[in-house]
């Protein structure tokens, strides 16, 4: 079953852990230095908090993540038939795990990514540079999202 996945970037993590915290009823299932996350049942979602330096505050990225390599082909070919450019990104690390993604943005930049996690890392990751993706509508400042960096954007991550 797939699980929608948010990653929200915070100017303070540990207000923002509590929060969260408060919010969803339990602790993160994931807590490093920069990075929180829970895995949620009730709503069924993967979200995620980050702080990291230079990185624009609020949603970063959403996605969908999946359970297996069957669904990771059916969203693939979902991406593919949104009739917009699609980075195959391929086997990644990226908060904190290792996993297969590939990203597409919508129409008004919105940045999505469709993955398969396969394991933890000791590392945060590198975010890749999906600046064919952009939109004139793009918003600024990913962090583990893609750099996206149109003509009118001065800052990334």
């Amino acid at each position: 079953m797939k699980r929608f996945h948010v990653h929200v970037g915070v100017a303070d993590l540990d207000a923002s852990i509590n929060f969260y915290s408060g919010l969803f009823g339990e602790a993160p299932t994931v807590t490093k230095p920069d990075y929180a996350k829970w895995m949620l049942d009730d709503p069924r979602i993967n979200f995620a908090i980050s702080q990291r330096e230079g990185a624009a505050k609020g949603i970063e990225h959403v996605g969908v993540q999946v359970e297996d390599a069957a669904e990771l082909a059916e969203v693939y070919g979902r991406l593919k038939a949104a009739q917009a450019p699609v980075l195959e990104e391929g086997a990644t690390t990226c908060c904190y795990a290792r996993s297969e993604k590939s990203w597409i943005a919508d129409p008004d930049g919105v940045v999505w990514e469709a993955f398969l996690t396969q394991g933890e890392s000791t590392s945060y990751g590198d975010a890749p540079d999906l600046s064919a993706l952009a939109s004139a509508n793009a918003a600024e400042g990913q962090c583990c999202a893609p750099a996206i960096t149109p003509a009118r954007q001065t800052s990334c991550c």
